[in-house]
């Protein structure tokens, strides 16, 4: 398989084990619309590549996502159907995710924050740096946490944490999250490569078509949870695109100021 394709991402392969690292480090590999359409076909690529049994997947630099890029969401507000796009492959993303029979780690190297913890929390074991803080708030930015958030978080910790945490986009701290069972080990940062390098390659020494098939069938009644709620997620993202409480937050953000909501 030819990932040099992929610019916003850097795919290595290596004794079977594929490691895919967002690469905008300087950005905290926030998504843009580059970044957001190759995460929507990575995980397709994987699922056809006979020479990876496992997958990591983690963020160059000091964050392993940081959530969306500011810009980003600016040019979808100005041009409200551009979202249409964004809409489509946010599905794909998490559609193509759950498809992937191969197990994935998330190597969560520092704060996955909104697309960047739904990215982390989809994957099947998660492996994060003490250091590290995960949330979803995409309601301080007058957004539905759509994309996959409002799906997987109660999953996880089930329905009141969930709720909490979506309402206020509050971040947990690595060790709280594994206390919870948000994810499955908080470790110190200079122990995570070895701890994950550690467990990959457990995985790819292990009977990995049992695995496989084992991954499919604990996946069925997530999968029948997120095609039940999908596109109406969403849905519900792309009607709060387009609300002033959005382009509020987008613009305060810019202005570095507190966003003054109003409900609209």
């Amino acid at each position: 398989m030819d990932y040099s394709k992929y610019s916003q991402l850097l795919v290595e392969v290596d004794d079977r084990i594929a490691t895919v690292t967002m690469n905008r480090p300087d950005k905290l590999n926030v998504a843009n619309a580059a970044l957001h359409t190759e995460l929507s076909t990575i995980f397709v690529d994987l699922q056809r590549d006979r020479n990876v049994d496992v997958v990591v997947v983690t963020g160059a630099g000091r964050a392993f996502s940081a959530g969306g890029d500011i810009d980003w969401m600016q040019d979808a507000i100005d041009d409200l159907e551009s979202f249409d796009q964004t809409r489509d492959e946010a599905k794909r993303i998490i559609f193509s995710l759950l498809d992937l029979e191969k197990p994935i780690i998330a190597k969560v190297n520092g704060h996955a924050v909104g697309l960047g913890a739904t990215l982390a929390l989809f994957c099947d074991v998660i492996f994060a740096s003490e250091k590290a803080k995960i949330g979803d708030p995409h309601v301080s930015v007058g957004f539905v946490a759509g994309d996959g958030g409002a799906i997987i978080w109660p999953q996880l910790i089930g329905y009141a944490r969930a709720k909490e945490y979506l309402f206020t986009g509050d971040l947990i701290g690595a060790q709280q999250a594994a206390d919870i069972g948000l994810i499955n080990y908080a470790v110190p940062p200079e122990s995570l490569d070895q701890r994950v390098a550690e467990f990959a390659g457990r995985l790819r020494n292990g009977a990995t078509k049992a695995i496989r098939f084992t991954k499919i069938a604990t996946n069925i009644a997530l999968k029948q949870a997120v095609y039940a709620a999908m596109d109406t997620s969403i849905a519900y993202e792309t009607i709060t695109n387009a609300s002033a409480d959005h382009a509020e937050a987008v613009a305060a953000f810019r202005e570095k100021r507190t966003p003054k909501f109003q409900g609209r």
